[in-house]
């Protein structure tokens, strides 16, 4: 039986964990980061400081998003975004090395030119250890008894890929790979369908530290890092989609699809600077994977009411005195 001490304790196993933050607003072609420390009740939210002077966000790749989708911010000019990074685990102080601050989220909002919003989720692991809200409670009820984990992970296949699929801490919030496990349905212009699942990957490509040099580092070097590196330069990512096969499962976020699946981009993410004061101030700011425009449906997973439902909880405790 292995031992898995980096999934224990929570405080709160009855609700979604409340990661600790660095944000930061991007641009589908250009944005900006704030890196921002915090723990329960102290999450701070990154935005795309002056939008009205840098309308390079989102820059789509106008030939192949088009083809999958009618969505504004797929189809016309670049969009504005705010860009969230995060840690799993909503332990105060808890080290960014450490391992329960994998897996990594990565949040993004597009600003769209009507005054509407739109957001994408996502997490530095291919898949989720629950596919039902049930599932998730019970997994989340378990994290902080060891005994109770594992007697769960032995029963459910998600929970144990969960468990032990290696979840190396990242270099930078640059340099990882992230995931949108739930898939949605894309329709283009003629009304074709097709259902995909969201991936933002670094442009220069990911980078991971050992166990031993991550805990060698500063407690919030994530959010460090990520203020020296948008001094030099904006960080540049690329949003992807992996399109489903027939037969694929789309109403299951726990199985990842495939690797030989296709992956169509989708456009180009640039963080600029870190987040202005408007945005990182706004109490209700909440990423949610239901927030959609017309081009983008939902699919059939059970967990995409169950996470919305779930963040605007967490934002409503934010926002408290």
């Amino acid at each position: 039986m292995s031992r898995r001490p980096h999934y224990a304790p929570f405080r709160e196993a009855d609700s979604l964990p409340r990661p600790r933050q660095a944000a930061g607003p991007g641009q589908h072609a250009g944005g900006a980061a704030d890196p921002a420390g915090g723990g329960q009740g102290g999450r701070r939210a990154g935005g795309a400081g002056d939008r009205a002077a840098d309308r390079r966000c989102l820059r789509p790749a106008l030939r192949r998003a088009a083809h999958l989708s009618r969505a504004a911010h797929f189809t016309g000019a670049a969009t504005p975004v705010l860009a969230r990074f995060s840690n799993f685990a909503a332990i105060p102080g808890l080290p960014d090395g450490h391992p329960a601050a994998s897996p990594r989220g990565l949040a993004v909002k597009f600003l769209l030119p009507d005054g509407g919003e739109t957001d994408i989720v996502a997490h530095s692991f291919n898949g989720f250890p629950a596919a039902t809200p049930e599932a998730f409670l019970c997994f989340l009820r378990s994290l902080p008894d060891a005994a109770r984990l594992e007697a769960l992970a032995a029963a459910e296949p998600a929970v144990r890929r969960f468990l032990d699929t290696p979840k190396p801490p990242p270099a930078s919030y640059a340099s990882e790979n992230y995931f949108g496990v739930t898939a949605f349905v894309f329709v283009d212009a003629a009304g074709r369908r097709r259902h995909g699942r969201y991936r933002i990957l670094p442009q220069a490509g990911a980078a991971w530290l050992t166990p031993e040099a991550a805990a060698a580092r500063e407690p919030g070097y994530l959010a460090a890092e990520l203020r020296s590196r948008l001094a030099a330069g904006p960080v540049a990512l690329r949003l992807m989609l992996q399109l489903a096969a027939p037969g694929d499962q789309t109403a299951d976020g726990s199985h990842p699809w495939p690797e030989d699946r296709p992956l169509a981009e989708l456009g180009a993410l640039s963080l600029h600077r870190l987040a202005g004061a408007p945005d990182a101030a706004r109490p209700d700011l909440r990423f949610v994977p239901t927030s959609l425009v017309a081009g983008i449906e939902p699919s059939d997973d059970p967990m995409l009411l169950a996470r919305t439902l779930a963040y605007d909880v967490s934002a409503e405790r934010r926002a408290r005195p």
